[in-house]
């Protein structure tokens, strides 16, 4: 029996260091598939749906909104996402906006606004780009600005003649 003891002995000695790095790393890979949307959630601030912020919005991260907010949110550079709940009575300026849920307020992006099925958007856009989903309500003006234009006022003034006709070949 003491034969089979130190065998027994030196094998969960073995089983004892493969299982420890087997058991995390099991784990891990499991973690590391929802990790791939967890480094978006990481650099993404989240508003949840228990929450009500009255003011000024400002930083360098993107921010997900799923609560109340009113007042005005300024994040250049970033993506500000309205979910399904979320309610924003503010002026909202980032590189990408997208809205799932409501917004009352004029946008201003220097990429994209995205009002999906579910979005509701009552307000003037400014953005390079806007993609509205069918389904979608939106009430206001829009305003297509070109990545470039911003330091061409000048341009601007003159391009409205065109932008009728860009607006007819959309619609």
């Amino acid at each position: 029996m003491s034969a089979m003891w130190k065998p027994s002995q030196s094998g969960p000695i073995t089983p004892n260091t493969t299982p420890e790095p087997v058991r995390p790393t099991t784990p891990a890979p499991a973690f590391e598939a929802p990790g791939r949307t967890a480094p978006a959630v990481a650099d993404q601030a989240t508003i949840g749906k228990g929450l009500f912020i009255k003011g000024e919005i400002s930083g360098s991260e993107s921010l997900f909104i799923d609560g109340k907010v009113e007042g005005s949110i300024n994040l250049p550079g970033n993506r500000v996402t309205v979910g399904r709940n979320g309610q924003v009575a503010a002026s909202v300026s980032a590189r990408e906006i997208v809205v799932l849920g409501k917004i009352r307020g004029n946008v201003s992006a220097s990429d994209r606004v995205d009002i999906r099925a579910e979005g509701a958007l009552t307000g003037d856009v400014a953005a390079a780009r806007i993609s509205i989903e069918d389904g979608a309500f939106f009430k206001g003006g829009i305003d297509i600005r070109k990545p470039d234009a911003k330091p061409a006022s000048p341009v601007a003034a003159s391009t409205p003649a065109p932008a009728p006709a860009e607006q007819a070949k959309l619609i």
